[in-house]
């Protein structure tokens, strides 16, 4: 009898856990999305069986049909022209359906549900209002998988560059980790159609997944906390697909012009928006795709947060994007893959207090030079000219802004003025960190070391330079030019 009374008692207690498992997953999943997503559900409860079912396990209130459409509507109303081109670029050559009867506000039915979609959709879709929000009425049947990313990640290790250096003493666990991410359908739709029409964008983001956990594994992360760092680098530019693509990050954003750069800078917040209402991932990672182009010094985009203001996640991708735009912008594939490393060690370490210590170690540590690498000596005439004009340009910088800034003309252009003297009074702290002020300081120096600080500080000279314009918008004529003289005299002038 006990013994009976024993199974009664477990036939009901895995009967109440059944019962939960099914009202979390009825709550989690909007109805033809997740719950006709196989590969969606088996990997969330891979990843809630495996660790405990805390933050990482979807704890965020998701989007349902039931729920008021206000919070969606703010910018998912209507179908972004760039995100459905490429998405029905991609379904040329990949099965992408509609999960869902596709309705504008005013009830008309505009797709039918398992239609797959095609240009005609475009068409229908022009200047109407959605119902729903485009992205979660369509899935990708044949689409990127957690299978698809670890065999992406294996490739990227295979190959001779700075990034796999980085990631190969952590290659087992990642590639043990990966397949069990969960996939959101909207997620796995973008990606889809990023590997499709995006290819260089699909690789950047598994570059930015792969390195992401990386860092986080040399800091002894968590299961949750690896998993999170792996799909916050994984999604951290599912924003740039909301951009024209002739603005897209793919050469980096070191080499990127004014105009472009004016485009570029929405994407962390697009970004945020699209994990937040669309997806059920938890805030934390929405959060830190919205920060991974901030920094500590209040130096980054889109809104110059600063020490505190920055979640640990937020400054970790931020090191990591950072790190991949110098191994990019260098071709980190080439044989010279040490330089490439060392090059973005210098970016992380150049302005002291611009990046979290905490994760430049590993890439640092990476990056040290091999005995005899290059030679110190005596600095020659022509390096030391080149940092007289560096140091030259730097403090004419400085004194133009301080005048624009006190000018009572000129007043519209004072809060970019403002920004402009932190920014350069960040970058002096650099050169003066540095030591290439110093003579007895550069002979110490290993030359290769020498020519990469001072490239990577004429780089953020120009930086500067758009973030300023950036700041002050559009401006009337006369002002215009002023603040185009300003910006001119941050080019530094050849020696």
């Amino acid at each position: 009898m006990l013994y009976l009374l024993c199974v009664a008692a477990r036939m009901r207690m895995s009967q109440m856990s059944n019962n939960r498992v099914a009202r979390r997953d009825s709550a989690c999943n909007p109805p033809g999305i997740i719950q006709s997503h196989p590969l969606y559900k088996t990997h969330v409860r891979v990843l809630i069986h495996d660790c405990a079912p805390v933050d990482i396990a979807y704890t965020r209130i998701p989007w349902s049909p039931n729920m008021s459409t206000a919070v969606h509507q703010t910018v998912f109303q209507t179908a972004n022209p760039h995100a459905l081109a490429t998405i029905l670029d991609a379904a040329e050559t990949r099965r992408i359906i509609a999960c869902r009867d596709i309705f504008d506000l005013a009830g008309t039915k505009l797709w039918a549900r398992d239609q797959p979609v095609s240009q005609a959709l475009q068409r229908k879709l022009m200047d109407r209002k959605l119902r729903q929000p485009l992205e979660a009425c369509l899935m990708a049947e044949d689409g990127v998988t957690a299978t698809t990313l670890r065999d992406t990640v294996q490739a990227l290790l295979d190959l001779d560059t700075a990034l796999a250096a980085l990631l190969s003493p952590y290659a087992e666990r990642i590639a043990e980790e990966v397949p069990r991410l969960p996939l959101h359908p909207v997620v796995q739709l973008l990606l889809t159609a990023a590997q499709s029409s995006r290819p260089a964008q699909f690789v950047h983001a598994v570059q930015a997944m792969a390195l992401n956990g990386a860092l986080a594994l040399a800091r002894s992360a968590t299961t949750v906390d690896l998993r999170m760092a792996l799909l916050a680098g994984l999604m951290h530019d599912l924003g740039e697909m909301y951009i024209d693509p002739v603005y897209g990050e793919a050469a980096a954003d070191r080499h990127l012009d004014f105009a472009s750069y004016e485009h570029l800078v929405v994407h962390p917040h697009v970004g945020h928006l699209l994990v937040s209402q669309l997806t059920d991932y938890p805030p934390r990672l929405a959060r830190a795709i919205a920060e991974h182009h901030e920094r500590l010094d209040g130096s980054g985009y889109p809104h110059r947060l600063r020490n505190e203001q920055i979640s640990p996640q937020g400054r970790l991708l931020a090191v990591t994007e950072a790190t991949l735009g110098v191994l990019r912008s260098d071709r980190a594939g080439s044989p010279d893959a040490a330089t490439a490393l060392q090059r973005a060690s210098v970016a992380l370490r150049v302005v002291p207090g611009e990046f979290d210590m905490t994760w430049i170690g590993p890439v640092a540590h990476a990056a040290r030079p091999r005995a005899g690498a290059s030679e110190t000596g005596e600095p020659d005439g022509a390096l030391l000219a080149r940092l007289a004009a560096l140091d030259g340009t730097l403090i004419c910088a400085q004194h133009q802004a301080e005048a624009v800034r006190g000018d009572p003309h000129a007043l519209p252009l004072h809060p970019a003025m403002d920004l402009a003297r932190h920014l350069l009074a960040r970058l002096r702290t650099g050169w003066n960190a540095s030591g290439l002020w110093s003579e007895a300081a550069l002979r110490e120096c290993q030359a290769g070391e020498i020519d990469r600080i001072e490239e990577e500080l004429r780089y953020r000279l120009r930086g500067i330079a758009r973030a300023v314009h950036l700041h002050a918008g559009h401006q009337p004529p006369e002002l215009a030019l002023l603040l185009e003289r300003l910006c001119e005299g941050f080019e530094v002038e050849p020696a």
